[in-house]
């Protein structure tokens, strides 16, 4: 066992050193690496990377920004607050391929039309990151990730910023909508973004929207794609639908406590959402994801919730009354506001239950 981990370091020191230091001919090329989606939280919206041949000199390496240190102290603090460090590594092709197999994950390899300067400039500059101080990036998920920093990295080769999303009509969240196929994960991270992922998708951050926008490039009048081919062909999965992971689960569980009349219910209840609402309100001053900023989602799960809660307990009618109707009437704004938004689809359960409640308890006190 130690055989194999000592050969396999030396394996990877001499690669290293090896990818570091050589000269490339004037056949070496350049391609983007497209990544399919993955089950996984880190893995679901795919990956980018390039890779660098030279059938000449027989190198063939791949250099991936994607890379995170799980071990890193107080990862999941780091991670919320904003100022993890993700950074740049270099592998064999091979290796690379191989994993991705291992993974049922497509790999879709876009040759780009390079001059053997502009080649040896990229090579020379992934080179001078990976083995200096320079490999570190503060990760943001949407105006810094792995495919932003391939994205940066080709526009200052070319020396301009040929590469950019098109105008679209669509925002951030319409476009990560799509990817998200676990209903509870897809409404966590619908309820805790802000308005940033409301605008209007001016920044190219998501593995495939990059290939789609590369195909479509032209630098000079020319495309910068210089051809386009599918390495890796992910094999067909079928995902069984799942009740318990689905909007009818959700919708089950707040109509069974609807329907449950004890008092203690919606009291817990709303002590839980005021808890949630004052989250998404302090969040944003803790964390440097601009995205977690200005969350509207307190209209629904509203901190307000907790002084309701508490009156509601110690039976206050004209308290409870005054604060029900203001937030009813955050509600209706809220309501009123989400009528654009892609993700009303899945929080009006939320909205029928807060309303029934509210109304409900208004009826009855007076």
């Amino acid at each position: 066992m130690i055989k194999k981990l000592l050969f396999t370091l030396l394996v990877l020191v001499s690669f290293n050193g090896f990818s570091q230091n050589l000269s490339l001919s004037e056949h070496a090329k350049v391609s983007i690496l497209t990544c399919g989606t993955g089950p996984e939280s880190y893995a679901m919206y795919g990956h980018t990377a390039i890779r660098i041949q030279d059938k000449v000199t027989g190198l063939d390496v791949v250099y991936n920004y994607g890379a995170f240190d799980f071990s890193t102290p107080n990862f999941i603090g780091r991670f919320v607050k904003g100022d993890l460090q993700y950074f740049i590594t270099n592998e064999s092709y091979i290796d690379f391929y191989y994993n991705y197999q291992a993974e049922n994950r497509a790999i879709i390899e876009q040759e780009l039309a390079l001059t053997p300067i502009q080649v040896k400039q990229l090579f020379e500059q992934l080179n001078a990151s990976v083995y200096s101080e320079e490999r570190f990036y503060t990760y943001k998920f949407i105006d810094r990730n792995c495919t932003t920093m391939v994205v940066d990295k080709i526009n200052n080769t070319l020396g301009n910023e040929y590469i950019k999303s098109a105008t679209s009509d669509q925002s951030y969240r319409e476009l990560l909508y799509p990817y998200m196929s676990d209903f509870y994960m897809k409404l966590g991270i619908q309820i805790i973004f802000g308005t940033k992922v409301d605008e209007p998708a001016s920044r190219l951050f998501l593995p495939y929207e990059f290939e789609s926008a590369l195909s479509k490039t032209k630098v000079n009048g020319k495309p910068i794609e210089k051809s386009n081919a599918t390495l890796l062909n992910a094999q067909p999965t079928s995902v069984p639908f799942n009740w318990l992971n689905s909007i009818y689960s959700l919708i089950g569980v707040l109509l069974l406590l609807a329907l449950f009349g004890k008092k203690w219910i919606p009291i817990i209840y709303f002590t839980i959402a005021g808890l949630l609402g004052l989250f998404f309100s302090l969040v944003g001053l803790y964390s440097l994801h601009e995205e977690l900023l200005w969350n509207y989602n307190i209209l629904l799960f509203n901190p307000l919730f907790l002084i309701y809660a508490w009156y509601y307990w110690k039976e206050n009618k004209s308290k409870t009354i005054l604060l029900g109707k203001i937030i009813l009437g955050c509600l209706a704004l809220y309501l009123v506001y989400m009528l654009t938004k892609i993700h009303l689809g899945i929080v009006w359960p939320f909205i029928v239950l807060h309303s029934y409640w509210l109304l409900r308890t208004l009826f009855k006190k007076n």
